[in-house]
This record gives structure tokens, sequence and C-alpha cells, in this order.
């Protein structure tokens, strides 16, 4: 049985060593005022620590935390099947962690979608043997240079090798140590670019940053994300898992179908706060001064996107 989220929640944060980065980015105000300080430095120098979390789900899955974005890995007699791959910056603890799971070679490595956070481990996990499998628009942002204003960062292209090779643009079956494993690319929602996991055998589901587990998430607008496509791709998904199905987070603990309902609620209550808002003619900074997300900021506030960022974000989602 699942222990208490909210316990879990925490506990997630303090493994991960992203507490103190929490602290160290507390409102998009403060990040405007210093223009020079990216969340992307915090969170790799957070990476850079050797601070990995195991969490056991069913069968031979094992979700692996501290590393940016959550990874899942499949493992058994025919090799490791992953879904996502962290920070490069985490290489040694990945590569100990992977090990430490079992002896069984790297087969195949699965991109959520573009970001830095699950994809910057690309390059090694090639040479450590993955076919790299992705939606084209993964492909597409990896291949240029991109801008992101609202991490005030612009990332490189991918190095070659750790391109994807295998795309997918509607949903393919991998058939992998007796476990059956879709990947479904969606429409637009968190970025262009994202598709999830489901291991049928398991009842197992990978989101990527999709779901982000008790706290506010990220919403990448500049490359096609918006609020409306999140709230609509997570209906999707919660109409095609079931209470017992366990819920892979791109941030937070491991989570169920209840906590999905309880952050797609959360998306649905702060887009309808900030749009009437919006509609009234107020301005940004009149708008987070009115607090729309003021119901949910007890959970969701306490993490990188703040309440202010959050409002920012979903603002420019809106049109």
């Amino acid at each position: 049985m699942l222990i208490d989220t909210q316990w879990k929640r925490a506990a997630w944060i303090r493994a991960t060593g992203l507490a103190a980065l929490s602290l160290i980015i507390p409102c998009a105000s403060v990040l405007a005022q210093v223009p020079e300080v990216s969340p992307v430095t915090r969170i790799n120098e957070a990476a850079a620590k050797p601070d990995i979390e195991l969490t056991p789900l069913r069968g031979n899955l094992t979700m692996v935390s501290g590393s940016g974005g959550n990874i899942t890995v499949l493992t058994g007699a025919e090799g490791k099947f992953m879904v996502d791959g962290g920070i490069s910056l985490s290489r040694r603890s990945i590569k100990a962690t992977l090990a430490k799971i079992s002896d069984a070679p790297l087969k195949y490595l699965v991109d959520t979608h573009y970001h830095w956070d699950h994809t910057d481990g690309n390059p090694w996990l090639h040479q450590a043997g993955a076919t790299i499998i992705a939606t084209p628009n993964t492909v597409k942002h990896l291949s240029t240079s991109t801008r992101v204003d609202d991490w005030k960062f612009t990332f490189k292209p991918m190095a070659s090798e750790g391109m994807p090779t295998e795309l997918v643009s509607s949903p393919k079956t991998y058939h992998f140590d007796g476990e059956t494993v879709v990947l479904t690319p969606v429409s637009p929602a968190h970025t262009d670019s994202d598709l999830y996991v489901t291991f049928k055998k398991a009842d197992v589901v990978a989101l990527g940053d999709l779901f982000w587990n008790g706290v506010y998430p990220f919403i990448d607008n500049e490359q096609g994300g918006g609020i409306d496509g999140m709230i609509k791709v997570d209906n999707e998904i919660l109409a095609v898992i079931s209470d017992k199905t366990m819920v892979v987070p791109g941030h937070g603990p491991v989570g169920t179908r209840k906590d999905l309902v309880e952050f797609r609620d959360m998306l649905v209550g702060i887009r309808n706060n900030v749009a009437s808002l919006k509609k009234q003619g107020r301005s940004l900074a009149k708008i987070e001064e009115a607090k729309p997300t003021a119901a949910f900021d007890a959970k969701f506030g306490h993490f990188v996107i703040d309440p202010a960022f959050f409002t920012k974000i979903v603002y420019d989602g809106i049109k």
C-alpha cells in the first residue's frame, strides 16, 4: 500500500537534495531582479550531488530519483528499459544505481520530452548501449539551440550520440522481458514533444512532466505547451488508468490516480481563476496580487515553481 503522499513528497524533496533549491529559488520576481541566476544552474548543482534514491514499484520496475526528472527502470534477463535519463552531472551516481538494480545491459532509453533534466544523460546512456526513443518534436528541439526565457537559459544542441534514433508519432508497443510497454505520444501539453509510457502487466505509468506530484509544474509555453493542453492530456490519461495504477511523475514521489486527479483539479481551478481575472483586463501584476493560486498553495506551492511563477505560466498560456 502506498504511504501518505504528503509525507512521501517531503521525503522525496529531502532525498533529492532539492529542499535547499526550493529556498534558493523563492519566486519569479526575485529571479527577475537577478537575471544571471537560472533555475537550470541550481538544479544542475543539486544533480551533481550523489543523492540518488531507489523506489521499488511493481515487478521488475524501479523509480530512480535525484537527477532532475524521475527515471523509471524495467530490468530483466533481456536487459534494462529506461524511461528518462536524468542530468549528465549525475552520471557516476546513476551508473552505480543502475548496477545496483541489476547487471543486465542497457537496451532502451525513452525520452518523455526534450527538457534537459530528462535528456541530458542521453549521450552516455547511448554509449552504454541504449537505443534512444522519442517523439519527432523532441528530436527537433534537441537538434538546435533552444531558448527558454522562463528559465533564463539557452540549451545547446544535443551531442550527436545522444540524439534519439527511433521516433514515435503514434502509440507503439514494445514487448520486453515479459512486459508489454506502450509509448503514447500526446497533443501539446507540458511541451509539444511529450509522450508517456505504460507498463501493462505491472499496471504502472510513467508520465514524465505531464504530472508533478504535489508541486506546481513548469509548463513550456515557449515550446508549444500550455495549461489547456495539460488539462486535456491529464484527462485523457485519467480515462485509461485505474485506482490500482501506480503513477510515476516527472517530479515528486510515486502517486496514484487520486493524486493525478488532485493535480488535474488544481490545474483547472487556477486556470479558471486566472482566466477570469485576465478577461477583466487585469495585468499580470494585478492578477498576482489577487492570489489566484491561494486555495492550492499550502500543498503545491513549496517547490521550484512557486505561486507567483506558476501564475505567470498560466497567464502566459491562456490565449
